[in-house]
């Protein structure tokens, strides 16, 4: 099914529903206007964002659905925190780094996998781990490597950007080392991330033009590349500081009858989003107090990597959301705490139902098609087609979950004192989850998130997640009174979209 023939469908379905309802003169006009119209906004009338009726989702529901101090979990306790750093820090020794003792080989796949890993959770700075994880960047140089072989450089170029972009003046060994690979590597990929890497570890705008200049003659089709068109379009347009009106995002629905989240960032990720929630019918949810529901999110890459690469930042654009992944046990609480994860899906991502209501499956449609997801004047901005592209590349399993690790198991956050509690992620969006040294649950936002989803949609929920950064400077989210304002200015939306025009 078509992108425009969906469309028409759910429009179809709706002049159904309101046959019997008299909606005067401007109700005979919906009958005339195409449905994406409705989906942006419903500013016929039907819907209207002039009065905005709120669904009620207060905080006092949350003990209902827990009792704080009665989740204790025994690895949050105080002991085994310190146990579990203390055998991490101790796998940082300089024979784990030499590739005399451990080349990479299939045979050492395990022990650079779990060497690498543990290296971006301690962040060290010694001399060996940049001489070590300069040498494993060297095979970016090279052909034929095994599929293992690629996989441990794969990773290593993640955590060495993590530590590079930390520290450009300590990790300058690893700098050069992907200033070589921009010049001698034949993998795209590998050249995509170290120019990548350079970027976001502030290399200066000359610089950066004269290396994309550079990568540009060496792959004359880097237009056909994913990992190379996103990232040079991405440098591009780091440079730009303007977004289109938060008002015309905010009034527009993707789909009728869905719900809507809507996750306002910064490019600094370290600075926690914003997240609210709109109802089915289009209508924002507040508190009973007639406050915005919101909820503070952290969408950081640990790897401080760019969001076109695996394990990378978040990207930016739209998301199916389809319910939970329960949490069945505590297999994996470290990693994504006690709670069920709000299961989000890319576009191109198998697993999905419905990306489009009625329209069963992933979705697979050209880039035209998916903009025309968004209100008309956010078709061309650059981020919100990033879950677009990211798709494509087969970024996928991204969850709205919690974390089970302590805030001081991740290294860097002291310098964003507003973010220290919450965890980055390698993709997820993270939501705040503590527990105090015997092991009690003491402040956790995921109940929150999950039963607003489930008061708004049902049990098994289904909407939409859209996540933007905002052109700001500060270390502050995106204040409830600014979403407030957007808000206001929805009315004025509402009455340009009564005019029929063509997306």
């Amino acid at each position: 099914m078509t992108h425009s023939s969906w469309r028409q469908n759910c429009l179809n379905q709706i002049q159904q529903r309101f046959k019997n309802c008299d909606l005067g003169e401007q109700g005979k006009a919906l009958s005339k206007t195409r449905l994406y119209l409705v989906s942006g906004a419903i500013a016929t009338g039907m819907i209207a964002f002039a009065v905005m009726r709120s669904a009620s989702v207060t905080n006092a529901t949350i003990p209902d659905v827990i009792k704080l101090d009665e989740v204790t979990q025994s690895k949050a306790t105080a002991a085994a925190r310190v146990s579990q750093k203390d055998e991490q820090v101790q796998q940082i020794r300089p024979e784990n780094f030499d590739l005399q003792q451990f080349p990479v080989t299939d045979a050492n796949s395990k022990h650079w996998r779990n060497l690498l890993w543990t290296t971006a959770v301690v962040e060290p700075k010694e001399t060996f781990v940049a001489q070590g994880l300069g040498q494993v960047l060297l095979l970016m140089q090279r052909s034929g490597l095994t599929q293992q072989q690629r996989r441990t450089v794969q990773l290593a170029t993640k955590t060495a950007t993590q530590l590079y972009v930390s520290d450009t003046s300590f990790y300058r060994e690893i700098g050069q080392k992907f200033l070589q690979t921009i010049d001698r590597s034949s993998d795209p990929e590998w050249v995509a991330a170290s120019l990548s890497a350079l970027a976001r570890a502030g290399v200066p705008k000359a610089s950066m033009q004269d290396l994309t200049r550079k990568v540009k003659l060496r792959f004359p089709k880097w237009a056909d590349d994913l990992y190379l068109v996103t990232t040079l379009r991405d440098i591009e347009e780091s440079f730009v500081t303007k977004t289109p009106p938060i008002a015309d995002l905010l009034a527009w629905q993707i789909a009728p009858e869905q719900l809507h989240m809507y996750v306002f960032c910064q490019r600094d990720r370290y600075v926690l989003c914003r997240a609210v929630l709109k109802d089915r019918d289009g209508q924002f949810v507040r508190h009973s107090n007639g406050t915005l529901w919101s909820v503070p999110l952290l969408l950081k890459s640990l790897h401080n990597l760019s969001w076109n690469f695996e394990r990378g930042e978040t990207p930016q654009g739209v998301y199916r959301v389809e319910g939970v992944r329960p949490q069945e046990n505590d297999e994996f609480f470290r990693a994504y705490g006690n709670f069920d994860l709000v299961k989000l899906f890319l576009p191109f991502e198998t697993g999905t139902k419905e990306f489009l209501p009625g329209s069963p499956g992933p979705f697979q449609g050209s880039l035209s098609e998916y903009v025309n997801l968004l209100p008309p004047s956010w078709r061309s901005h650059w981020g919100m087609q990033q879950s677009y592209w990211a798709g494509k590349i087969g970024r996928n399993f991204f969850r709205i979950h919690g974390s089970g690790e302590a805030p001081n198991f991740f290294p860097g956050k002291d310098k964003y004192g507003d973010s220290y509690s919450w965890n980055p992620t390698i993709g997820c969006l993270s939501a705040l989850e503590l527990y105090n040294e015997k092991g009690q649950l003491v402040k956790a936002d995921m109940p929150k998130i999950l039963k607003a989803l489930e008061i708004v949609g049902g049990k098994d929920f289904t909407g939409y997640v859209i996540v933007v950064d905002l052109p700001r400077n500060t270390r502050q989210p995106m204040s409830l009174q600014e979403i407030e304002q957007a808000l206001m200015q929805t009315q004025k939306v509402g009455a340009l979209q009564k005019t029929p025009r063509k997306p």
